[in-house]
């Protein structure tokens, strides 16, 4: 799916051979002949009533690629994590191999031969291993010629029946089927002939259709596999996380039992995101009931790669039987609200926060299509707490972070505490030495009274944090605000960048149960850019995110580790400053009210050949104030101004063009601020 120099699995290496040029190629000799994949395929899929709930396993693609750590004994030690660290208890059954498991050549019969250095004991033998811990095993292959790796091992195409047969015998219980040197064969043609030779074997076996959503799966797929990929490969970065879920998102009305939308496998644990964005992660998948494939190696995974993996709460989210994906009831301002049908009637409610600092995030128990009710119980899934609301729900929730509810309308909503809503208004932008107002705001959101209410704000040692206002309230009605400003000063010196703040309130529900909640606050020290002109490769940093590989300084972007970026160069001209990118990317820079004009040449790096589309924007305190609309690789750079005078924050953002990520390494060259 990305440029030619990192190509790995599940990448689009689509020939341009015809059906009959794939027979002239000596095909027709394979064991099903090319015949078999125009004939008319039955309507029924491979195993009938499985994956009625969205598969949930490992796959080790995320963490070992192709390295030599993927191998028998790994395999075998994640089925023993499995059970030991309680994660089959919690519903995770599938233990499954990506690419790179079979010698590069078929035997003399024409069969698969797995690698006899990574499975010297063979393929059954794992499976069996497998299967004695009560768990299910899965292996990969390619719908194609030759799977995705660019070593280039046996994919199927042509060889359907056998390979079937073969992944049977060996006791398979899912397959990935991805879609690389496909030789221009259709593919619903591809994927059904796959399910006939699954489905003639006997075996029940979960079809896994990898085919990146090129042909728009979800309107042909549910007779034919269990799940099908909706999107590119996803890494292991915010960006491209985001970029996935808001193309999968959409598709809700396309998945339920036995037919699943696949947004690619979880990268939670592999460390290029925050355990904040990790809970995202996963709060999202669940709620879109995607299949929870575990991508991280478990051996070497921290208690809070566990924590995420193993709560049984978002867990049940995802698993819930109704298989109804959730949908968008907002979005507006990167503050989204995602609601899901229950089988028992309730509504799982995602607040999740897109945007890099922290936003409150509000709905109502009426607009995610619960009944009137005169009160309603609000289960935080992260917290592990119930309290009851009237019928607003709300919470300020963390730059890229994510409260997940349950909500139903509940007669004994009076034996839970009130909800409060916590929240802060003023600037958590401070420059040193600088006071700043916060102010705190606590809100009784239930039918009851909230008694002996108190709050307090605390910060790093050396800062100082002053109550201007009161911060204790004797009782506080239904409806009613505890509101409390703070002044705040960072000392001199101290470093630019995010730091933590907690503001934590306490009070009683009308029984006396005491309840805390406590919000972590991030607050950026900043310091203004200098009078002139900058380069804004030369300025810190607010934030940066980015779809592949972090964003880079005076280099493209190179995919994978910092610095791994070429020269600059759009449209034949090398540039010496500027930021690499990869759509969809945002970079955030303090401006401090102090600056004037933005100004960069933009568009696509050579480095993507003919390949990839990306719009540049430039937003100045969330207003869009200059735009290019789409771009291509066959035009030169184009000069981009913006007038952002008074403004506090400038963002540079890149976006796909509307069609997906690929190839999109894009240049903001020469980019300047004038101040």
């Amino acid at each position: 799916m990305h440029e030619p120099h990192t190509r790995t699995r599940c990448r689009r290496i689509a020939g341009a051979l015809t059906a009959a040029a794939l027979l002239a190629a000596g095909l027709a000799a394979a064991p099903t002949a090319l015949a078999a994949l125009a004939a008319p395929a039955a309507p029924a899929p491979p195993g009938v009533g499985l994956a009625l709930t969205p598969p949930m396993g490992f796959n080790n693609w995320n963490s070992t690629h192709c390295r030599a750590e993927f191998n028998e004994d790994m395999v075998k030690g994640v089925a023993d994590i499995f059970v030991a660290k309680g994660l089959k208890d919690a519903g995770y059954e599938y233990v499954n191999l990506d690419d790179c498991w079979a010698l590069p050549e078929r035997d003399a019969n024409g069969k698969l031969v797995p690698d006899p250095v990574r499975f010297p004991h063979g393929i059954k033998a794992v499976a069996d291993y497998v299967h004695a811990k009560g768990l299910k095993f899965g292996i990969y292959t390619s719908a194609g010629t030759k799977t995705c790796n660019s070593a280039g091992f046996p994919g199927a195409l042509g060889h359907e029946y056998s390979d079937a047969r073969q992944f049977a015998d060996w006791g398979v219980d899912y397959l990935k089927y991805d879609n690389c040197n496909n030789q221009g064969v259709d593919a619903r043609q591809r994927y059904t002939t796959m399910r006939d030779a699954l489905a003639a074997t006997g075996r029940p076996i979960v079809y896994s259709i990898c085919e990146w959503g090129q042909n728009r799966p979800w309107e042909w797929a549910s007779d034919v596999g269990h799940l099908w990929r909706t999107t590119g490969d996803i890494s292991d970065s915010w960006g491209s996380m985001l970029s996935i879920a808001k193309q999968n998102l959409p598709l809700a009305p396309y998945a339920g039992p036995g037919h699943w939308n696949d947004p690619d496998m979880l990268e939670v644990g592999n460390g290029g995101m925050t355990d904040t964005e990790y809970r995202s992660h996963f709060s999202l998948w669940s709620i879109m009931a995607a299949p929870l494939l575990i991508g991280s190696d478990l051996r070497q995974a921290t208690p809070a790669t566990f924590e995420v993996l193993g709560n049984e709460e978002v867990i049940a989210v995802d698993q819930d039987p109704l298989g109804e994906q959730g949908t968008v009831v907002s979005s507006e301002g990167g503050r989204w609200v995602i609601a899901k049908e229950m089988a028992d009637g309730s509504r799982a409610v995602a607040l999740f926060n897109e945007s890099g600092t922290a936003q409150h995030i509000t709905t109502t128990a009426h607009a995610v299509g619960l009944p009137d009710a005169d009160a309603y119980t609000s289960r935080d899934l992260w917290q592990h707490r119930t309290s009851h609301t009237a019928g607003t729900l709300a919470a300020t929730v963390p730059a890229h972070g994510t409260v997940l509810l349950r909500v139903a309308a509940s007669g004994d909503w009076a034996a839970h505490p009130p909800a409060v809503d916590v929240a802060v208004d003023g600037g958590t932008l401070l420059e040193a030495a600088s006071p700043a107002t916060l102010t705190g705001t606590v809100t009784n959101l239930g039918r009851t009274t909230a008694r002996r209410v108190s709050v307090a704000l605390t910060g790093p040692d050396g800062w100082t944090v002053t109550p201007a206002t009161a911060t204790t309230a004797a009782s506080l009605a239904p409806g009613r605000t505890l509101r409390t400003a703070w002044r705040v000063t960072a000392p001199t010196g101290t470093a630019t960048g995010a730091h933590a703040l907690t503001l934590r309130t306490s009070y009683r529900s009308p029984s006396g149960t005491p309840v805390t909640t406590t919000l972590p606050l991030t607050v950026s020290v900043v310091v203004p850019p200098p009078t002139g002109t900058s380069y804004l490769s030369d300025l810190p940093w607010l934030a940066a995110g980015n779809g592949w590989g972090p964003v880079e300084r005076d280099t493209s972007n190179g995919e994978q580790a910092a610095g791994d970026g070429r020269p600059i160069t759009v449209g034949g001209t090398a540039y010496a400053k500027g930021l690499g990118v990869h759509a969809p990317s945002d970079v955030a820079v303090y401006t401090g009210r102090r600056c004037e004009r933005v100004t960069a040449d933009v568009g696509l790096d050579d480095e993507t050949g003919a390949l990839g589309t990306v719009a540049f924007e430039i937003w100045a305190d969330g207003v869009r104030v200059a735009t290019t609309g789409v771009l291509t690789n066959a035009m030169p750079a184009q000069p981009l101004t913006a007038d952002v005078t008074g403004a506090q924050v400038v963002r540079l953002v890149t976006t796909d063009g509307g069609d997906g990520v690929d190839y999109d390494h894009a240049d903001w060259a020469e980019a300047r601020v004038t101040c």
